[in-house]
Order: structure tokens, then sequence, then C-alpha cells
């Protein structure tokens, strides 16, 4: 099945009166807020729990958490009804992640040892949670613009016993294209992307940001080693320093398009987990990040309409989105020298 994208380059001209998105002034959020239940100290509400005064990394089990180790499967009865309807259990665990103690930082924010720290702790709970769960799945959602309703630095991580529905398209089409050709799907993307180097945003030793050939949101981008790597735990360190290098320099391209605290939101896929994993041989790490803003700070990109009835519209080529990114500054806008 073939999956098409419309590109229609035109409409980026046309006038705008719908919906425009309040301004975020991140000035206005202070280091440390008393009232936010995710800072150092502070109750999160109506659990009863405390967080550490943490210094580092935080991360804790979700409070209100949507998948659960012991959430109740359905019963044979209920699949006899009708082979239309079947179901199955959900079960999981959801924890949330803090990157630092100061409320007034994002990850562009930060330093790159303190991303690194990051990194680590991200290696350290997909580990953890594999042992157990078929899929982990980290993200992170930036911006009011994204549904983000706490301005602290966090992401979120969800293991779940069975594979997503996004998860489980990616396992097959990798796995389709090893059994055609005898290599890795995005292993051979990320070399025909270097090799052209038309829509190559940043890239280190390491690794390549680019925005990819089939992106649908306008600045998307899609973040990849260099070399073949399953999953997260299985970075060496020279990987690790380069991913917070890497990290940094493209979220801070983000933060200067219209310099603003750029939303998103931010997944990583890596090889499915657990015991009984098999062979994931086909797969190949990588992060994807969709970022919501099309023509400036306050309009947004909407998939509506035709987008959800027919086929994506894209109102600027990967190549256009590409070139905006890679002529952005690596370093951010505030704190560029001779910024007024």
């Amino acid at each position: 099945m073939e999956e098409w994208v419309l590109v229609s380059p035109h409409r980026m001209k046309r006038p705008w009166n719908g919906q425009m998105e309040a301004a975020f002034d991140f000035a206005s959020i202070p280091q440390y807020d008393p009232k936010n239940p995710l800072s150092p100290g502070n109750s999160r509400g109506s659990s009863g729990n405390v967080n550490p005064k943490y210094t580092s990394t935080f991360v804790f089990r979700n409070d209100f958490p949507s998948l659960n180790p012991t959430n109740p499967g359905p019963g044979e009865a209920e699949n006899s009804k009708s082979h239309l309807l079947q179901m199955a259990p959900a079960q999981g665990d959801c924890r949330v992640m803090c990157f630092h103690p100061h409320t007034n930082v994002t990850l562009p924010l930060m330093t790159e040892p303190e991303i690194r720290q990051v990194v680590d702790e991200w290696a350290a709970q997909v580990l953890d949670l594999g042992k157990t769960f078929k899929w982990v799945q980290l993200f992170e959602n930036k911006g009011q613009a994204m549904g983000c309703s706490n301005p602290h630095p966090h992401c979120q991580i969800w293991a779940s016993g069975f594979l997503p529905n996004t998860a489980a398209r990616k396992d097959t089409a990798q796995k389709n294209y090893l059994a055609k050709h005898g290599t890795n799907l995005l292993v051979d993307y990320c070399a025909l992307e270097l090799k052209e180097q038309v829509r190559v945003v940043v890239e280190n030793e390491h690794w390549v940001a680019v925005v990819p050939f089939w992106a649908l949101w306008p600045y998307e981008t899609l973040l990849l080693p260099k070399r073949h790597v399953l999953r997260f735990p299985d970075l060496n360190d020279a990987e690790r320093d380069a991913l917070s290098n890497i990290m940094k320099r493209l979220l801070s391209k983000y933060d200067n398009l219209f310099e603003t605290s750029f939303p998103y939101s931010m997944g990583w896929h890596g090889a499915p987990t657990g015991p009984d994993a098999g062979d994931v041989s086909h797969w190949q790490l990588h992060a994807i990040y969709y970022p919501p803003l099309l023509r400036s700070a306050s309009v947004k990109k909407f998939m509506v309409g035709y987008e959800m009835h027919a086929e994506a519209q894209r109102d600027l080529t990967a190549e256009q989105a590409c070139d905006k990114l890679k002529a952005l500054p690596d370093v951010h806008y505030t704190q560029q020298e001779n910024k007024e």
C-alpha cells in the first residue's frame, strides 16, 4: 500500500484569519515554583506523594497511569460474541521523568553534560522496563500547543506488553525490507541522506538529523545514529555525548526559527524488548520530532479536512523546510552574542 503526500507551497501565502496560538511568555516562569507538582520538594497534589529535592533527573511512576501491570483483560465470553469486536488486555507501566530541577529551562537551554544525564536516564529506563515489557515508548510533549499543561522540563515513559499500532507497522515495514533487500531500512536511508545532503539539518560524528523525505509536519525531523543500533541502552559513551550535542543544536534551531520556545511532540522508537523479543535485527533506533508551528510562533499546522479524510498536505517541501532550519544558528537565540 502506497502513501502519498500532497505538497501545496502556495498555501503558505494565503491570508490567515484562523486560530492564533497565545504567545508563551517563557521568561515569566520562575526557576522554582512552589506550586508546581514537578518541582523538587513539592507535593504532587491529590496523590499525596512528595518529590525529593532532586538535583539532576528524577523519575517516578505516574500517579494516574493509563497503563497498569494489573489491568484486567476481557473474558472469553466477551470476545466470543462477535468476530468483528475483539479485545485483549492492555497491561503496562507509566513513568514521568523530570529533566532538570529548574522549571525555567528546556533541553536546548541545558548544558550538554546536563542533557547527557537525560540520555543516560533514558537508557536506564528502557533497560529496566524492557526486562518485562514488549514495548517501551519514550515521548516528550513540549509546549501548550502540543497539549503540555506543565512547563517543567519533563517527558513520559510508557511501557506495554504489546506493540502499539505505529510500532507494529514499523516492525512489519523494517522486517519486510530486510527480507527483500538483505539490509536495514533506516541504515540504508541514513546512508542515502548523508550522500545526498539535501535534507540534512545538522550532523556530527555519530548522529544526523534530517527532514525526512516523507515528512508530514512542516518542520518535522528524524534523528538517526550513523551506525546500526537496536535500542537506547546499546549506545556507547561517544554516541551518548554526540546525541547530547546534536539534540541541543537541533532544538536550538527550532527555537531560533520563530524566536520562541518551540513546541513539539518527540518520540523514540527502538527494537521491541521483553523476554520474548526474538530476532529484532531489522530494527534501527530513531527519534521523531513533530512540531506544529507553520508560519510563526502563533500559527500552527492543522491536520484537518483533506488531511484527515484523504491524505496529508505539506505546506512546503521537505527540502525547503531543511533549508530554513539548516540556515539557523546552532546557538540558542537567547544565548547568542550581541543579542539585544
